[in-house]
């Protein structure tokens, strides 16, 4: 009698079966961790790229015309598109320039997705669209100036990237009196690392990119986690034994860290975005003014944009970011 060699039809059939239902299972899972993986690089680069070519201008006020008639209505705004066209481009290569009444022909989204997967929101059009407690009033403008409720233009860049550009042409610097950080937001990128293609949510391949103060300027990119650490608030603390802000990031994920006192404005500026914007508490930054648990630090205040240096022994909530 003849041993037995090969497999069956029947027996071939079953593996393949079994090979097919495994991989359906896990593709999915190892296509989305190959995609993060990739957009992360992609994000570091762009923010590599656009610091650079931020750090080479004098200035980051002042471009184009803004104004208003007594009703507060927009007369003229050539803002962000000037700023595109006779500062960005001159040290950044661009492919393309839309208006803000063309911003879908450079790649940019109609809608895009909240970093909680959740709400389904339209792009931003103009600064008030991206965030109206930038413009809510509670700020003295005759103290830091004020904050142009200006339209978005956007470009192309050479690696396919769309990005939007919300510009405020009256930004301060970061020595001028003051402590909101709205007047010393000068520019917010809101790009999409693919343009129109999905998914089109936050924290995948949409993101954002800061530019702070018109002299010196700090350019910060925040991955944010998409919750606040909840199990109790925080004090910044760093004696043992107590419980601190940057513990609680690190108690959430090896891979999370507290955003810095200029990435956590960029926070608040994109605060919608980042299912921030309902909230009415202080957050905590790792900005650090005066060591010990007497001494103070910076906190982000997101219901009218404070940012103020406090004693590190108040109970503020964290929200993280991604190292």
């Amino acid at each position: 009698m003849k041993k037995k060699t090969g497999f069956t039809l029947a027996e071939v059939l079953i593996t393949l079966a079994i090979i097919g239902i495994v991989a359906a299972i896990t593709l999915p899972s190892l296509l989305v961790n190959v995609n993060e993986k990739a957009w992360d690089a992609q994000k570091k680069a762009l923010h590599a790229r656009l610091a650079q070519a931020i750090g080479q201008m004098n200035t980051l006020g002042g471009y184009g015309t803004y104004t208003e008639d007594e009703k507060g209505t927009a007369t003229e705004d050539t803002a962000a598109e000037s700023f595109i066209l006779d500062a960005l481009s001159k040290v950044y290569k661009i492919n393309n320039v839309c208006g803000p009444d063309k911003l879908s022909s450079c790649g940019i989204p109609t809608k895009i997705t909240t970093l909680d997967a959740v709400s389904e929101i339209n792009f931003p059009t103009k600064m008030k669209e991206l965030n109206a407690k930038l413009l809510n009033g509670e700020h003295n403008p005759g103290e830091e100036g004020d904050m142009a409720d200006t339209k978005a233009a956007a470009f192309e860049t050479v690696n396919g990237e769309s990005i939007a550009v919300f510009y405020n042409p009256l930004c301060s610097s970061d020595s001028t009196a003051g402590h909101f950080a709205q007047n010393k937001m000068c520019v917010n990128f809101l790009y999409d690392l693919n343009g129109s293609e999905g998914p089109n949510q936050v924290g995948k391949d949409v993101g954002f990119i800061t530019a702070f103060y018109n002299k010196n300027p700090v350019v910060v990119a925040p991955i944010p986690y998409s919750k606040d650490y909840v199990s109790q608030m925080p004090q910044y603390s760093e004696d043992a034994g107590t419980l601190d802000a940057p513990a609680a990031c690190k108690a959430m994920g090896e891979d999370l860290r507290l955003p810095n006192r200029d990435e956590l404005a960029s926070l608040f500026i994109n605060a919608p975005l980042v299912n921030l914007y309902e909230s009415t508490s202080n957050y905590w930054s790792s900005s650090v003014i005066s060591s010990g648990a007497s001494g103070s630090g910076y906190a982000q205040n997101f219901t009218i944009g404070t940012r103020t240096s406090i004693g590190r022994y108040y109970d503020f909530f964290v929200r993280c970011i991604r190292r």
